[in-house]
């Protein structure tokens, strides 16, 4: 038969219990001693879990009530504990920004621009320029992720999985499919169509990123100027003219250019747009009309709007422009390099 008085009296004072932690919380001053009174009065060994414990050697009536004493004094503790927690988080956390804090507003001795100071990058000069002429020619500025999805960077610039074009671009994939960085900006075409409509004139700067061999002209990373215009009875004469305009505007005069036939999938007819650079032709801006899938990926109807798209070399631009001589010269982070801008 069991004993319950002599059970009840070896059993703690739940309320003088409760007195002690709530004390102790009190005068705790880091997150660390809060951490530790949990776990000596509510941890799995605690003082009040020892008491839950033993309360089946006492009588029916003085297990309910010393259970539900037990239950108020976790309440009241929780409720405590978490006030006293938070108030010491902030304390902690304003000693560390007090500890960390730099008044940048200080004077500091920069050394002259020829010794040490920066400079614009190359790429960045002249994506401003180029921004500017194409928003004196009535087209915005749009900007879109350098992770995007497989449709807008292929499916929807009618470049389908088992389509051969896909072939042409060694595509980076990320771990999570269908997510890849993007190999252009062209993937802001359709996007822009799905969010604007048309008529729509629209550049997308930005970087790229593809497999690529390196070489004096070709960079794992470079950069790129898509171009999109869509209105009504669109036509190839528009396409040169804004090119041209483009081009006159960018070197002061007209450099020697040539416009061929070229093949991708999401323009027809589509061109090559070759500019002559170190006694060669070299590949800058691809283009032509909008493929009528692609207007369709856009939420539009191919009889009534049409459009052209072009796909600026904007790092091949820079080279031209600065004559630089090496692609690899840009990503390098080459002070000598730089400092030349």
């Amino acid at each position: 038969m069991r004993d319950g008085n002599s059970s009840e009296n070896s059993i703690p004072n739940v309320k003088n219990l409760l007195v002690d932690l709530l004390t102790a919380i009190e005068q705790a001053s880091s997150s660390k001693e809060m951490d530790e009174l949990k776990v000596h009065y509510f941890g799995k060994k605690g003082l009040f879990t020892n008491i839950l414990k033993s309360v089946g050697n006492l009588d029916p009536e003085k297990r309910k009530e010393l259970g539900l004493e037990v239950n108020d004094a976790k309440k009241t503790f929780e409720a405590r504990f978490s006030l006293q927690l938070n108030a010491i988080k902030q304390n902690e956390e304003n000693e560390q920004l007090a500890k960390e804090w730099l008044d940048v507003t200080l004077p500091l001795n920069i050394p002259p621009q020829s010794s040490g100071s920066g400079s614009i990058h190359p790429v960045s000069i002249v994506r401003k320029e180029l921004e500017d002429i194409f928003l004196g020619l009535g087209f915005d500025v749009v900007d879109g992720p350098e992770v995007d999805s497989e449709f807008f960077n292929f499916e929807s610039l009618n470049i389908p999985g088992t389509h051969p074009a896909r072939d042409m671009q060694d595509t980076i994939w990320t771990t999570k499919a269908p997510y890849l960085m993007r190999t252009h900006t062209s993937t802001n075409q359709v996007r822009t169509l799905l969010e604007r409509g048309a008529p729509v004139r629209i550049v997308a700067p930005g970087r790229c990123f593809r497999y690529e061999r390196l070489d004096a002209t070709h960079e794992h990373t470079f950069y790129q100027m898509d171009g999109m215009m869509v209105d009504r009875k669109v036509s190839v004469g528009h396409l040169i003219y804004f090119m041209k305009t483009l081009l006159r505007k960018i070197y002061g005069f007209e450099p020697k250019i040539r416009l061929r036939p070229g093949y991708f999938p999401f323009v027809e007819p589509g061109f090559e747009l070759d500019i002559w650079f170190n006694n060669r032709w070299l590949e800058l801006l691809p283009c032509g009309l909008m493929h009528p899938e692609v207007l369709k990926h856009g939420g539009l109807d191919p009889k009534e709007w049409q459009g052209f798209a072009f796909g600026l070399g904007l790092s091949r631009l820079v080279m031209t422009r600065f004559q630089i001589d090496d692609i690899r010269h840009m990503q390098s982070g080459d002070l000598r390099f730089l400092r030349q801008f």
